[in-house]
């Protein structure tokens, strides 16, 4: 998977990195806070800064205070516009994939995908 996604990200013209912040920021709303990222994408902090660092370059998207330390990304017209060049397709792509599944077929993906999770997650505490 995570070898398709990287392709993905290729042919849209953006890094891994990239693709993976701006995918969570589409999947949450135009906007959202900059520690949503951290949580959500599960990849390292600095990583995610340097893909922000990137992006407000670009002027994708820029930071704005929120409450206390926190702080809220905004997507810029330029941003929304490139959102919709890039990780939308990818989303697109995604449900298109779900849509030639029957529901039976998607009923017993969740059910694996929920097992699988519970016994990795049992499996990593013993680490």
């Amino acid at each position: 998977m995570d070898a398709l996604y990287h392709k993905s990200s290729l042919k849209l013209g953006i890094t891994d990195s990239v693709s993976i912040v701006l995918y969570t920021i589409y999947d949450m709303g135009e906007t959202c806070q900059l520690s949503d990222i951290y949580k959500k994408s599960g990849i390292s902090k600095q990583t995610v800064n340097s893909a922000i660092r990137n992006l407000e370059n670009d002027d994708i998207l820029y930071l704005k205070k929120y409450k206390g330390r926190s702080k809220k990304i905004i997507l810029t017209e330029k941003g929304k516009e490139h959102i919709n060049n890039t990780v939308v397709k990818l989303y697109e792509a995604e449900l298109k994939s779900f849509e030639s599944w029957s529901s039976k077929e998607i009923d017993t993906y969740i059910f694996l995908m929920e097992k699988y999770v519970k016994c990795f997650r049992e499996q990593i505490n013993f680490l």
